[in-house]
């Protein structure tokens, strides 16, 4: 199993970011890579505000998986997110690499 190096708000923020800027999405640049890299803290209460919406799962997730530890999982990835608004910007993904 994949383990992502970066936490569930800051990949949803990325995405968000890109749609904005990608031609391949609403936006209108060829690379929205750079515009990405430099403007997806922008967004990070957006992406939060989606992870909060995931908290409860679907009936059919709860049917295949326990409920109870999709929703820890969840509020772990909220409070990373809240922790990681009060550090330095940048600092949270230092860390992770910097182990």
């Amino acid at each position: 199993m994949d383990i992502a190096h970066t936490t569930p708000v800051e990949r949803i923020a990325r995405v968000l970011a890109g749609n904005d800027h990608s031609a391949n999405a609403a936006g209108v640049e060829r690379s929205a890579s750079p515009a990405v890299e430099e403007t997806w803290q922008a967004y990070r209460q957006q992406a939060l505000s989606v992870l909060k919406t995931l908290r409860e799962p679907s009936q059919g997730m709860a049917a295949v998986g326990d409920p109870a530890v999709w929703e820890r999982m969840v509020l772990q990835a909220i409070a990373e997110a809240e922790q990681d608004s009060r550090e330095p910007v940048g600092a949270a993904y230092s860390e992770a690499f910097n182990d």
